[in-house]
């Protein structure tokens, strides 16, 4: 069956008897109908989050497809809590963008999903409606006060750094012109578009450890300059309160469950290639407050999500993990060995071979933010027994474990042996967290130990208009934020032809956003776009709906 022929097959539980294996009071509910309902933030324990276990799921650098680590970690809760650990698995909301782009949802697959999976890959609570209204109402504050007479901030309209957000793929919104049509319809400007993921109210929400919190970072949003070249945030605007109201909802964490019948948090849904990658810092807590471990999953390979999960976030907000998953597949292997597309199932041992460079690469990184990844063979019915071995033997040359994992056919039974191995190490107590870099280091200090030690880059260059951002990042006085990396998920490297583990390569700095309310700074490198296109057959054309409303198509 189809991943949502198996959700549709399934019988769900009321989320209120989800809710009482955390012990949440029926009361504490905020309830979406039957299976969905939101938890205030109220319940988080600092204590009880300090107490509890956090495992990272993360993974090698991915096939267009993805690797599976939504997959994998939804499936390491089935297998934890089948050996009567209790576990929750937190995770992000899936954007519009590629659901209906390339991916076609973002649930999981197969036997390890979380469900409702057509409400989740679709509109779900709302969250993402009310982070694109929050990010839009403050553009129009903007114009409007560009246009006004008597209130006028004297905003310079050739320095305004924020951007609309809409929650789709449509590169024909990146570069466009506003206010075109007479006096009446505003001042023309150049302008464009972000996708919602990509929207600093996103990362805010993300990064918000209490709603106070949310509001001082709303306010604190860079929007561009006056003609004297004052600074002009939102809360010159005075937009944080009415921003504020729009995230009110949205700011408690969401409960669902898995296929199994077990607790899922999912909350806020950044991309790692354009901004931090992970789930809420109150999605996170509130799992490791109710549940004795919490799985997360950080988005695409290491070098993004990883990165950013544990230089950023858990710095932030004073999370150190306990363990790492490393998700490896045979196909990206044979991907990274020089296998077309046609080839991802062709049996190739010496291709696996050569693409366990990237994989390695990887693990080295893991071991500098000081963890010794367990490795997760996410299984394909393609694979080999020989090149499942080719992995396991070069793992064990480098003193780690990799275990094939079957949560995809087998649910929670598929996972028990990954679930042990993570175990295993936890009580070893070899995690040892430590940051990459300093926050209080130069900016271009940051940016550099980040591209030659996570991505192997010999350098660093700047083109002359991320010189000048430079300067306004020191005249803002925000060069100790930390670094959020705008690179292409495809390779180490900021080429996405480059595959594998590329070297004598350097990156290049196209420019800066400045993300001063979320709290980072975003070097976008090479050709990223913060807009994403859609392939060339989107994955919309697919998807069908009956009479009835029953969805096919998506997965």
């Amino acid at each position: 069956m189809s991943d949502i022929e198996i959700a549709q097959s399934n019988k769900m539980e009321h989320i209120r008897d989800i809710a009482s294996k955390l012990n949440i009071k029926e009361d504490d509910l905020e309830m979406y109908g039957k299976y969905k309902a939101k938890l205030p933030i109220r319940l988080i324990d600092e204590d009880k989050v300090a107490k509890n276990n956090l495992i990272l799921v993360t993974a090698l650098t991915p096939t267009p497809a993805g690797e599976g680590k939504t997959t994998v970690s939804i499936g390491l809760t089935e297998g934890l809590n089948k050996i009567g650990k209790q576990t929750t698995v937190v995770l992000r909301e899936p954007s519009l963008g590629p659901v209906f782009g390339i991916k076609g949802g973002a649930a999981g697959g197969g036997y390890s999903q979380v469900v409702p999976m057509e409400d989740i890959n679709l509109h779900f609570t709302g969250d993402f409606s009310a982070i694109e209204k929050a990010n839009n109402l403050l553009s129009a504050l903007i114009d409007n006060n560009i246009q006004s007479r008597t209130r006028s901030l004297g905003i310079d309209p050739r320095t305004i750094a924020w951007k609309r957000v809409m929650d789709m793929n449509d590169r024909a919104l990146r570069d466009i012109t506003i206010g075109l049509g007479g006096t009446a319809n505003g001042i023309p400007r150049q302008d464009g578009f972000n996708i919602t993921a990509a929207s600093e109210v996103m990362a805010i929400l993300c990064m918000a450890k209490d709603f106070s919190d949310l509001k001082q970072r709303l306010g604190n949003i860079y929007v561009g300059k006056t003609f004297d070249k004052k600074p002009i945030y939102a809360k010159d605007l005075n937009a944080e309160n009415a921003m504020a109201i729009l995230l009110k909802d949205a700011i408690n964490p969401n409960l669902v469950q898995t296929l199994e019948g077990n607790p899922a948090i999912i909350h806020g849904g950044p991309f790692a290639n354009i901004a931090q990658g992970t789930n809420t810092i109150l999605a996170t807590k509130m799992g490791l407050t109710l549940s004795d471990y919490v799985i997360t999953e950080a988005g695409f390979g290491a070098d993004l999500g990883a990165e950013k999960f544990l230089n950023i976030k858990c710095v932030s907000a004073g999370l150190k993990p306990k363990a790492v998953v490393l998700v490896a597949t045979i196909r990206a292997l044979r991907h990274h060995g020089g296998a077309t597309k046609e080839q991802y199932n062709d049996v190739n041992v010496e291709r696996v071979d050569k693409g366990l460079s990237n994989l390695e690469k990887h693990i080295e990184n893991l071991r500098k933010f000081g963890f010794n990844p367990i490795i997760a063979i996410n299984a394909f019915s393609s694979d080999s027994k020989e090149e499942v071995e080719l992995i396991q033997e070069r793992c064990k040359i480098l003193k780690l474990q990799a275990v094939v994992a079957n949560g995809f056919v087998n649910g929670g039974d598929g996972m028990i042996e990954l679930a042990n191995a993570v175990l295993k190490e936890i009580e070893t107590g070899n995690g040892n967290f430590k940051q990459l870099y300093n926050w209080d280091a130069p900016v271009k200090e940051k940016i550099e130990t980040i591209a030659k030690e996570i991505y192997g880059a010999e350098g660093v260059d700047y083109s002359k208009i991320a010189i000048r951002d430079l300067k306004n990042i020191e005249d803002l006085g925000l060069s100790k934020l930390p670094i959020c990396m705008a690179k292409t998920q495809k390779s180490f490297s900021d080429n996405d032809k480059l595959l594998n583990r590329p070297k004598g390569f350097r990156v290049n700095v196209r420019e800066f956003e400045f993300a001063s309310g979320a709290g980072f700074l975003i070097p976008i490198l090479g050709n990223m776009m913060r807009m994403p296109g859609l392939p060339a057959v989107p994955a919309s054309e697919r998807m069908s709906i009956d009479n009835n409303g029953k969805i096919s198509g998506l997965s």
